[in-house]
Protein backbone atom coordinates (compact mmCIF):
# COMPACT_ATOMS: atom_id res chain seq x y z
CA UNK A 1 0.00 0.00 0.00
CA UNK A 2 1.08 3.46 -0.61
CA UNK A 3 1.86 4.97 2.82
CA UNK A 4 2.03 8.47 3.78
CA UNK A 5 4.59 10.52 6.07
CA UNK A 6 4.54 10.74 9.42
CA UNK A 7 3.50 14.03 11.13
CA UNK A 8 5.68 17.51 10.74
CA UNK A 9 7.52 18.78 7.91
CA UNK A 10 9.59 16.56 5.73
CA UNK A 11 12.18 17.95 3.05
CA UNK A 12 10.93 19.10 -0.21
CA UNK A 13 6.79 19.01 1.65
CA UNK A 14 5.00 20.93 3.69
CA UNK A 15 1.48 21.18 6.04
CA UNK A 16 -1.23 21.15 3.88
CA UNK A 17 -4.26 23.03 5.46
CA UNK A 18 -6.54 26.10 3.11
CA UNK A 19 -5.70 24.77 -0.01
CA UNK A 20 -6.71 21.09 -0.24
CA UNK A 21 -9.76 21.77 1.50
CA UNK A 22 -10.61 24.95 -0.21
CA UNK A 23 -9.80 23.18 -3.74
CA UNK A 24 -12.34 20.11 -2.44
CA UNK A 25 -14.68 22.33 -2.09
CA UNK A 26 -14.64 23.79 -4.60
CA UNK A 27 -15.19 20.82 -6.40
CA UNK A 28 -18.93 20.41 -4.20
CA UNK A 29 -16.94 17.40 -2.62
CA UNK A 30 -16.85 16.11 1.26
CA UNK A 31 -13.74 14.18 2.66
CA UNK A 32 -15.61 10.96 1.82
CA UNK A 33 -16.32 11.72 -1.58
CA UNK A 34 -12.28 13.03 -2.12
CA UNK A 35 -11.36 9.25 -0.58
CA UNK A 36 -13.56 7.50 -2.67
CA UNK A 37 -11.55 9.77 -5.71
CA UNK A 38 -8.52 9.04 -5.29
CA UNK A 39 -9.53 4.92 -4.47
CA UNK A 40 -10.87 5.41 -8.51
CA UNK A 41 -7.71 7.10 -9.80
CA UNK A 42 -5.86 4.04 -8.15
CA UNK A 43 -7.64 1.35 -10.14
CA UNK A 44 -7.92 4.01 -12.63
CA UNK A 45 -4.07 3.89 -12.99
CA UNK A 46 -3.18 0.50 -11.23
CA UNK A 47 -1.44 1.70 -8.67
CA UNK A 48 -1.57 0.99 -4.32
CA UNK A 49 -3.19 3.51 -1.75
CA UNK A 50 -3.49 3.40 1.83
CA UNK A 51 -6.93 1.49 2.79
CA UNK A 52 -9.93 3.26 3.37
CA UNK A 53 -9.73 3.98 6.80
CA UNK A 54 -6.21 5.22 6.32
CA UNK A 55 -6.64 7.64 3.58
CA UNK A 56 -9.81 9.02 5.67
CA UNK A 57 -7.19 9.80 8.55
CA UNK A 58 -4.84 11.22 5.83
CA UNK A 59 -7.70 13.83 4.17
CA UNK A 60 -8.66 15.34 7.57
CA UNK A 61 -4.89 15.48 8.93
CA UNK A 62 -4.15 17.16 5.68
CA UNK A 63 -6.72 19.50 5.61
CA UNK A 64 -5.99 20.03 9.37
CA UNK A 65 -1.85 20.93 8.95
CA UNK A 66 -0.97 18.05 10.64
CA UNK A 67 0.34 15.55 8.17
CA UNK A 68 2.77 16.22 4.77
CA UNK A 69 1.36 15.40 1.71
CA UNK A 70 3.67 12.99 -0.16
CA UNK A 71 4.89 13.83 -3.55
CA UNK A 72 2.80 11.03 -4.86
CA UNK A 73 -0.41 11.79 -3.17
CA UNK A 74 0.04 15.31 -4.50
CA UNK A 75 0.16 14.22 -8.33
CA UNK A 76 -2.98 12.31 -7.27
CA UNK A 77 -4.76 15.43 -5.35
CA UNK A 78 -3.74 17.77 -8.32
CA UNK A 79 -5.18 16.02 -10.70
CA UNK A 80 -8.26 15.07 -9.47
CA UNK A 81 -8.90 18.53 -8.16
CA UNK A 82 -7.45 20.56 -11.22
CA UNK A 83 -4.52 22.69 -9.01
CA UNK A 84 -1.65 23.74 -8.96
CA UNK A 85 0.98 22.38 -6.69
CA UNK A 86 1.27 26.03 -5.28
CA UNK A 87 -2.44 25.66 -5.07
CA UNK A 88 -2.86 22.47 -3.28
CA UNK A 89 -0.09 23.07 -0.47
CA UNK A 90 -0.32 26.10 1.79
CA UNK A 91 3.37 27.20 1.70
CA UNK A 92 5.73 27.99 -1.06
CA UNK A 93 8.37 25.51 -2.32
CA UNK A 94 12.03 25.34 -1.33
CA UNK A 95 14.04 28.27 -3.26
CA UNK A 96 17.43 27.02 -4.31
CA UNK A 97 20.66 28.18 -3.16
CA UNK A 98 22.17 30.98 -5.08
CA UNK A 99 25.16 30.41 -7.12
CA UNK A 100 28.05 32.52 -5.86
CA UNK A 101 28.39 33.90 -9.64
CA UNK A 102 25.79 33.70 -11.94
CA UNK A 103 26.56 35.10 -15.34
CA UNK A 104 27.88 31.53 -16.76
CA UNK A 105 24.11 30.04 -15.94
CA UNK A 106 22.82 33.48 -17.17
CA UNK A 107 24.83 33.13 -20.77
CA UNK A 108 23.78 29.25 -20.63
CA UNK A 109 20.19 30.02 -21.08
CA UNK A 110 20.44 32.99 -23.30
CA UNK A 111 22.16 30.96 -25.51
CA UNK A 112 19.35 27.99 -25.07
CA UNK A 113 16.86 30.88 -26.03
CA UNK A 114 18.73 32.02 -28.60
CA UNK A 115 18.37 28.49 -30.04
CA UNK A 116 14.64 28.62 -30.43
CA UNK A 117 14.29 28.22 -34.05
CA UNK A 118 11.04 27.82 -35.83
CA UNK A 119 10.56 24.40 -35.46
CA UNK A 120 10.70 24.70 -31.59
CA UNK A 121 7.97 27.87 -31.68
CA UNK A 122 6.00 25.31 -34.01
CA UNK A 123 6.24 22.43 -30.82
CA UNK A 124 5.10 24.92 -28.43
CA UNK A 125 2.29 25.78 -30.42
CA UNK A 126 1.67 22.41 -31.13
CA UNK A 127 1.36 21.40 -27.83
CA UNK A 128 -0.94 24.83 -26.72
CA UNK A 129 -3.43 23.10 -29.33
CA UNK A 130 -3.10 19.67 -27.91
CA UNK A 131 -4.00 20.65 -24.85
CA UNK A 132 -6.91 22.77 -26.16
CA UNK A 133 -8.13 19.65 -27.54
CA UNK A 134 -7.63 17.53 -24.63
CA UNK A 135 -9.24 20.65 -22.68
CA UNK A 136 -12.74 20.82 -24.72
CA UNK A 137 -12.91 17.22 -24.97
CA UNK A 138 -11.81 16.04 -20.76
CA UNK A 139 -11.72 19.39 -19.12
CA UNK A 140 -9.31 21.30 -17.69
CA UNK A 141 -9.06 20.01 -14.17
CA UNK A 142 -6.33 16.96 -15.31
CA UNK A 143 -4.29 18.95 -17.52
CA UNK A 144 -2.87 21.63 -14.51
CA UNK A 145 0.83 19.83 -14.27
CA UNK A 146 0.96 20.14 -18.33
CA UNK A 147 -0.06 23.18 -18.40
CA UNK A 148 2.15 24.97 -16.12
CA UNK A 149 5.28 22.72 -17.14
CA UNK A 150 4.24 24.25 -20.75
CA UNK A 151 4.12 27.83 -19.63
CA UNK A 152 7.16 27.99 -17.52
CA UNK A 153 8.93 26.32 -20.43
CA UNK A 154 7.47 29.64 -22.88
CA UNK A 155 8.15 32.11 -20.25
CA UNK A 156 11.93 30.73 -19.54
CA UNK A 157 12.39 30.75 -23.61
CA UNK A 158 10.96 34.24 -23.54
CA UNK A 159 12.50 35.61 -20.82
CA UNK A 160 16.19 34.79 -22.03
CA UNK A 161 15.40 35.88 -25.33
CA UNK A 162 17.28 39.04 -26.66
CA UNK A 163 16.26 40.48 -29.76
CA UNK A 164 13.08 41.30 -30.86
CA UNK A 165 13.47 38.91 -33.66
CA UNK A 166 14.04 35.69 -31.50
CA UNK A 167 11.18 37.23 -28.79
CA UNK A 168 8.07 37.94 -31.05
CA UNK A 169 7.36 34.11 -31.80
CA UNK A 170 7.58 33.41 -28.46
CA UNK A 171 5.85 36.15 -27.05
CA UNK A 172 2.87 35.35 -29.64
CA UNK A 173 2.90 31.34 -28.55
CA UNK A 174 3.00 31.73 -24.93
CA UNK A 175 0.09 34.86 -25.45
CA UNK A 176 -2.29 32.15 -26.81
CA UNK A 177 -0.85 29.62 -24.27
CA UNK A 178 -1.59 31.54 -21.29
CA UNK A 179 -5.28 33.27 -22.33
CA UNK A 180 -5.85 29.56 -22.75
CA UNK A 181 -4.52 28.68 -19.17
CA UNK A 182 -6.53 30.95 -17.64
CA UNK A 183 -9.72 30.04 -18.93
CA UNK A 184 -8.90 26.55 -18.33
CA UNK A 185 -8.39 28.42 -14.51
CA UNK A 186 -11.70 29.93 -14.68
CA UNK A 187 -13.32 26.74 -15.51
CA UNK A 188 -11.83 25.41 -12.63
CA UNK A 189 -12.83 27.47 -9.98
CA UNK A 190 -9.32 29.06 -9.71
CA UNK A 191 -9.85 32.62 -9.87
CA UNK A 192 -6.76 34.22 -8.78
CA UNK A 193 -5.23 31.95 -11.35
CA UNK A 194 -7.03 33.12 -13.65
CA UNK A 195 -6.09 37.36 -13.36
CA UNK A 196 -2.59 36.61 -13.09
CA UNK A 197 -2.70 33.89 -16.59
CA UNK A 198 -4.55 37.14 -17.82
CA UNK A 199 -1.95 39.13 -17.10
CA UNK A 200 0.76 37.20 -18.19
CA UNK A 201 -1.09 36.97 -21.70
CA UNK A 202 -1.18 40.78 -21.82
CA UNK A 203 2.17 41.32 -21.41
CA UNK A 204 3.17 38.46 -23.76
CA UNK A 205 1.13 40.28 -26.28
CA UNK A 206 2.12 43.67 -25.92
CA UNK A 207 5.81 42.27 -26.17
CA UNK A 208 4.67 40.31 -29.60
CA UNK A 209 3.28 43.95 -30.78
CA UNK A 210 0.05 41.80 -31.68
CA UNK A 211 -3.38 43.17 -31.19
CA UNK A 212 -5.43 40.79 -31.52
CA UNK A 213 -3.86 38.57 -28.94
CA UNK A 214 -4.18 41.42 -26.57
CA UNK A 215 -7.84 42.00 -27.50
CA UNK A 216 -8.71 38.39 -26.86
CA UNK A 217 -6.84 38.18 -24.07
CA UNK A 218 -8.59 41.75 -22.48
CA UNK A 219 -12.15 40.45 -23.39
CA UNK A 220 -11.88 36.89 -21.52
CA UNK A 221 -10.75 38.82 -18.67
CA UNK A 222 -13.87 40.99 -18.40
CA UNK A 223 -15.53 37.48 -17.75
CA UNK A 224 -13.57 37.13 -14.45
CA UNK A 225 -14.67 40.86 -13.92
CA UNK A 226 -18.32 39.70 -14.09
CA UNK A 227 -18.35 36.75 -12.11
CA UNK A 228 -16.85 38.69 -9.57
CA UNK A 229 -20.43 40.89 -9.53
CA UNK A 230 -19.00 43.79 -11.68
CA UNK A 231 -20.31 43.54 -15.34
CA UNK A 232 -19.99 47.38 -15.65
CA UNK A 233 -16.22 47.20 -15.29
CA UNK A 234 -16.55 44.19 -17.29
CA UNK A 235 -18.39 45.72 -20.14
CA UNK A 236 -15.90 48.51 -19.95
CA UNK A 237 -13.04 46.55 -20.64
CA UNK A 238 -14.48 44.61 -23.54
CA UNK A 239 -14.94 47.89 -25.16
CA UNK A 240 -11.21 48.58 -24.74
CA UNK A 241 -10.49 45.84 -26.00
CA UNK A 242 -12.41 46.21 -29.56
CA UNK A 243 -10.94 49.54 -29.31
CA UNK A 244 -7.25 48.07 -29.21
CA UNK A 245 -8.03 45.87 -32.06
CA UNK A 246 -9.53 48.24 -34.45
CA UNK A 247 -10.81 47.74 -38.02
CA UNK A 248 -7.74 46.24 -39.22
CA UNK A 249 -8.29 42.22 -36.53
CA UNK A 250 -9.85 39.19 -37.83
CA UNK A 251 -13.51 39.83 -38.35
CA UNK A 252 -14.18 36.70 -36.78
CA UNK A 253 -12.67 37.90 -33.49
CA UNK A 254 -14.98 41.16 -34.21
CA UNK A 255 -17.76 39.11 -33.66
CA UNK A 256 -16.31 37.03 -30.61
CA UNK A 257 -15.98 40.94 -29.03
CA UNK A 258 -19.32 41.97 -30.06
CA UNK A 259 -21.05 38.92 -28.64
CA UNK A 260 -18.74 39.07 -25.75
CA UNK A 261 -20.16 43.24 -25.25
CA UNK A 262 -23.84 41.19 -25.33
CA UNK A 263 -23.55 38.89 -22.65
CA UNK A 264 -22.24 41.59 -20.53
CA UNK A 265 -25.28 44.54 -21.12
CA UNK A 266 -27.72 41.59 -20.59
CA UNK A 267 -25.44 41.13 -17.10
CA UNK A 268 -25.50 44.87 -16.20
CA UNK A 269 -29.10 45.61 -17.11
CA UNK A 270 -28.37 47.20 -20.71
CA UNK A 271 -30.97 45.76 -23.10
CA UNK A 272 -30.59 48.12 -26.09
CA UNK A 273 -26.82 47.79 -26.11
CA UNK A 274 -26.97 44.38 -25.76
CA UNK A 275 -29.49 43.75 -29.17
CA UNK A 276 -27.17 46.10 -30.30
CA UNK A 277 -24.01 44.29 -29.83
CA UNK A 278 -25.95 41.07 -31.13
CA UNK A 279 -26.96 42.44 -34.70
CA UNK A 280 -23.27 43.86 -34.73
CA UNK A 281 -22.22 40.26 -33.76
CA UNK A 282 -24.44 38.39 -36.45
CA UNK A 283 -23.16 41.26 -39.35
CA UNK A 284 -19.67 40.39 -38.44
CA UNK A 285 -19.44 36.86 -38.17
CA UNK A 286 -17.74 35.15 -41.91
CA UNK A 287 -20.10 33.34 -43.59
CA UNK A 288 -19.56 29.31 -43.93
CA UNK A 289 -19.30 26.33 -41.56
CA UNK A 290 -15.18 27.32 -40.84
CA UNK A 291 -14.81 28.44 -37.38
CA UNK A 292 -11.24 29.36 -36.81
CA UNK A 293 -8.59 31.88 -38.60
CA UNK A 294 -5.53 31.09 -39.26
CA UNK A 295 -4.25 34.37 -37.68
CA UNK A 296 -6.00 34.07 -34.48
CA UNK A 297 -6.31 30.00 -33.81
CA UNK A 298 -7.49 30.18 -30.19
CA UNK A 299 -11.22 31.72 -31.36
CA UNK A 300 -14.02 28.91 -32.12
CA UNK A 301 -16.72 30.53 -33.62
CA UNK A 302 -18.71 30.36 -36.55
CA UNK A 303 -22.51 31.08 -37.28
CA UNK A 304 -23.73 27.76 -35.46
CA UNK A 305 -21.67 28.71 -32.31
CA UNK A 306 -22.80 32.40 -32.22
CA UNK A 307 -26.50 31.08 -32.57
CA UNK A 308 -25.71 29.35 -28.84
CA UNK A 309 -24.31 32.19 -27.74
CA UNK A 310 -27.03 34.55 -28.75
CA UNK A 311 -29.40 32.08 -27.35
CA UNK A 312 -27.29 32.36 -24.02
CA UNK A 313 -27.30 35.93 -24.36
CA UNK A 314 -31.75 36.19 -24.89
CA UNK A 315 -31.71 34.14 -22.18
CA UNK A 316 -30.79 36.61 -19.78
CA UNK A 317 -32.39 38.82 -20.89
CA UNK A 318 -35.73 36.37 -20.54
CA UNK A 319 -36.37 36.82 -24.50
CA UNK A 320 -38.99 34.72 -25.89
CA UNK A 321 -36.50 33.47 -29.37
CA UNK A 322 -33.53 32.49 -26.82
CA UNK A 323 -35.83 28.60 -26.53
CA UNK A 324 -35.33 28.18 -30.67
CA UNK A 325 -32.43 29.86 -30.50
CA UNK A 326 -30.36 27.59 -28.25
CA UNK A 327 -32.30 24.56 -29.69
CA UNK A 328 -30.90 25.30 -33.22
CA UNK A 329 -27.33 25.60 -31.79
CA UNK A 330 -28.07 22.22 -30.01
CA UNK A 331 -28.83 20.30 -32.96
CA UNK A 332 -25.08 21.45 -34.93
CA UNK A 333 -22.77 21.53 -32.03
CA UNK A 334 -19.66 19.77 -32.20
CA UNK A 335 -19.99 16.39 -29.99
CA UNK A 336 -16.45 16.93 -28.94
CA UNK A 337 -17.36 20.28 -27.32
CA UNK A 338 -18.23 18.48 -24.36
CA UNK A 339 -17.86 21.95 -21.91
CA UNK A 340 -19.76 23.38 -24.53
CA UNK A 341 -22.57 20.77 -24.85
CA UNK A 342 -22.60 20.97 -20.80
CA UNK A 343 -23.25 24.96 -21.11
CA UNK A 344 -25.53 24.58 -23.74
CA UNK A 345 -27.82 22.49 -21.91
CA UNK A 346 -27.35 24.86 -18.74
CA UNK A 347 -28.61 27.65 -21.20
CA UNK A 348 -31.77 25.85 -22.36
CA UNK A 349 -32.69 25.15 -18.47
CA UNK A 350 -32.25 28.74 -18.27
CA UNK A 351 -34.55 29.82 -21.22
CA UNK A 352 -37.08 26.81 -19.83
CA UNK A 353 -37.25 28.49 -16.79
CA UNK A 354 -37.72 32.01 -17.67
CA UNK A 355 -40.81 30.46 -19.19
CA UNK A 356 -41.50 28.65 -16.43
CA UNK A 357 -41.14 25.15 -18.18
CA UNK A 358 -40.03 23.31 -15.34
CA UNK A 359 -40.06 19.95 -16.50
CA UNK A 360 -38.01 20.84 -19.78
CA UNK A 361 -35.53 22.56 -17.94
CA UNK A 362 -35.01 19.85 -15.30
CA UNK A 363 -34.32 17.70 -17.95
CA UNK A 364 -31.42 20.05 -19.72
CA UNK A 365 -30.11 20.62 -16.40
CA UNK A 366 -29.45 16.54 -15.51
CA UNK A 367 -27.72 16.61 -18.71
CA UNK A 368 -25.30 19.37 -17.71
CA UNK A 369 -25.19 18.31 -14.81
CA UNK A 370 -23.51 14.75 -16.06
CA UNK A 371 -21.49 16.69 -18.91
CA UNK A 372 -20.01 19.56 -15.91
CA UNK A 373 -18.90 15.99 -13.72
CA UNK A 374 -17.33 14.88 -16.84
CA UNK A 375 -15.02 17.78 -17.55
CA UNK A 376 -14.97 18.61 -13.78
CA UNK A 377 -15.55 22.22 -14.72
CA UNK A 378 -16.25 23.89 -11.06
CA UNK A 379 -18.07 26.94 -13.33
CA UNK A 380 -20.60 24.94 -15.08
CA UNK A 381 -21.35 23.18 -11.92
CA UNK A 382 -21.92 26.04 -10.17
CA UNK A 383 -24.43 27.46 -12.56
CA UNK A 384 -26.53 24.15 -12.16
CA UNK A 385 -26.63 24.56 -8.64
CA UNK A 386 -27.80 28.01 -8.77
CA UNK A 387 -30.74 27.25 -11.52
CA UNK A 388 -31.43 24.24 -9.79
CA UNK A 389 -32.58 26.06 -6.92
CA UNK A 390 -35.15 27.79 -8.84
CA UNK A 391 -37.43 24.63 -9.34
Amino acid sequence: MLGESVNGPTAGRWPVSAGLRSARTAQGWSQERLVREIEQYAKRHVTDVASTASLRVYVSEWENGKRTISDRYATVLRQLLGVTDAELRSGPPSIASPTADGYDDLLSRIDSAHSVGESMVKAFNDQTELLRTMDRQMGAAGLVDQMTGHLAALEDALNFAVLPSARRPVALALAGASTLAAWQAIDSGAIERAWKHYELAKRAAHDAAAPMYLAHAMGEQAYVLCEAGRPALGLELVRDAQHTLGQAGSARLRAWLYAAEAELCAHAGMPDDCRRALDAAMASIPPGAEDRDPDMASIFLNGGHLARWRGNVLGLLGDADAVSSLYGALEVVDPTFVRAQAGLHTDLAQAHLARAEYDDANTHLRKARLLASRTGSVRQRRRVDLLSERL
